[in-house]
């Protein structure tokens, strides 16, 4: 049976290599990779290669609770596409596409069994609106 895939999209005002930069370098991916304010990435590393590891460290704010998101990339074309496989096995698929002075962000995960596909496609787009705030804001 094959995994059911989620998407997600976001249309942000800022161009592919701004968009680019800011999802993939560490110094930024630490003030949007969470989904709600109660939360905060207060680490990430990131080896943006075919076959390169990334991590970013997610934390409750009260240390009630984090977790270290990790994967292997499987594909790197710069500015237009990442793909990475998570510890779990699931694959995920990020595009980037040029709209004028805009970028669209597409994201498609293969979604786990312990949560709703429903509750996994609010966490992973409220993630997604959080960084297309951070690059509007440092536009």
């Amino acid at each position: 049976m094959s995994p059911l895939v989620l998407s997600i999209e976001a249309l942000i005002q800022a161009p592919v290599s701004k968009v680019w930069s800011m999802y993939t370098d560490p110094a930024h991916i630490v003030h949007w990779n969470f989904a709600t304010p109660e939360w905060h990435c207060p680490h990430a590393e990131n080896d943006l290669k075919k076959d390169g590891w990334f991590m970013s460290r997610m934390e409750a704010r009260d240390g009630s609770f984090g977790f270290d998101f990790k994967g292997k990339y499987l594909a790197v074309e710069p500015f237009e596409h990442l793909a990475y496989q998570m510890e779990d096995d699931r694959e995920v698929q990020v595009s980037f596409h040029q709209e004028g002075e805009m970028t669209r962000v597409i994201g498609r995960f293969e979604a786990e069994a312990t949560n709703s596909p429903e509750m996994q496609q609010a966490g992973w787009q409220a993630i997604l609106n959080n960084f297309k705030a951070y690059v509007e804001a440092h536009s």
